[in-house]
């Protein structure tokens, strides 16, 4: 009876390793896959990224021209319900943009509500000027965005465009809300480079944008996307759509990898997810 005893134990604790190295591999393969879902949840934040950038840079365009260059009426990114009270104290210039607690919508048909505060100095002949912004209560397509951002942005030529051109560096540090309420933070560096349109400062349509840069998404559940720009984002104002038009994105997540091809130039939610040598389209939606 003992050697009986001793066998059915050594069953029990058998079974007992095999289904948990079972489990232990099954949560191990959820949590390192890239899904779709989870692209497309990347591509969201880029989005509120891309739209608050534009707000800032279109606020700081409007202040640094409106008073010393000709060319006409300013054709603002903003919508028209959007409400500026502007301030200079201490040589700077505080912008507040109340969307209002119903929100408005962009060109993009992106939606905000709340408001940003945008500042930088009056000294619109420095080599190189600083625009820093803060959200209170600002919503982007739902999703709250708190933190704080800063824009080095500079005239001058670089590797993708050789005449002297806006050149804006932006630091991120941001976190962002979706309505279910999970919770999600993003870090990294962006350049944009602007790239056409920015003789024509009163209209923002006629502008185009090169993007390079790189960054990290924690989700969540703790996993943690990093992404690099290998081959430049190209956004055009005209398009109206927050999503490049052309580029490449590389992801890795604790270890699995996957490429975000934007595509041809065409206007569109469309991109191309490789993973894993299998290549398919989606739509990135809003």
């Amino acid at each position: 009876m003992k050697t009986k005893f001793l066998f059915i134990g050594t069953l029990v604790t058998l079974s007992f390793f095999i289904s948990c190295n079972s489990d232990e591999k099954t949560n191990t393969e959820k949590t390192t896959a890239i899904s779709n879902d989870e692209i497309i949840t990347t591509t969201k934040i880029d989005a509120s990224i891309e739209d608050v950038t534009n707000i800032a840079d279109d606020q700081f365009n409007v202040q640094q021209n409106s008073t010393s260059k000709p060319g006409g009426p300013i054709k603002s990114f903003l919508p028209g319900c959007a409400i500026i009270t502007t301030a200079l104290n201490n040589n700077t210039w505080t912008k507040t943009i109340d969307f209002g607690v119903e929100g408005c919508t962009l060109e993009n048909g992106n939606t905000v509500k709340g408001k940003m505060i945008i500042s930088f100095a009056n000294d619109f002949s420095a080599s190189s000027q600083t625009i820093s912004y803060t959200f209170d209560g600002f919503y982007h397509n739902g999703r709250k965005l708190q933190g704080s951002k800063s824009i080095v942005r500079t005239i001058k030529t670089t590797n993708l465009f050789a005449t002297a051109h806006p050149v804006s560096t932006a630091v991120i540090d941001l976190t962002i809300t979706f309505d279910d309420g999970s919770v999600y933070t993003r870090k990294g560096t962006l350049v944009k480079e602007t790239v056409a349109g920015y003789g024509t400062w009163f209209n923002w349509e006629d502008n185009a944008y090169l993007v390079t840069g790189k960054g990290s998404t924690t989700f969540p559940n703790g996993d943690t996307f990093s992404a690099e720009i290998t081959t430049p984002l190209e956004f055009e104002a005209s398009c109206k759509k927050p999503f490049a038009l052309k580029g490449v994105v590389a992801i890795t997540k604790n270890g699995a990898t996957a490429v975000i091809d934007y595509g041809n130039g065409d206007c569109d939610a469309l991109a191309k997810i490789t993973k894993d040598g299998v290549t398919e389209e989606i739509n990135l939606k809003k």
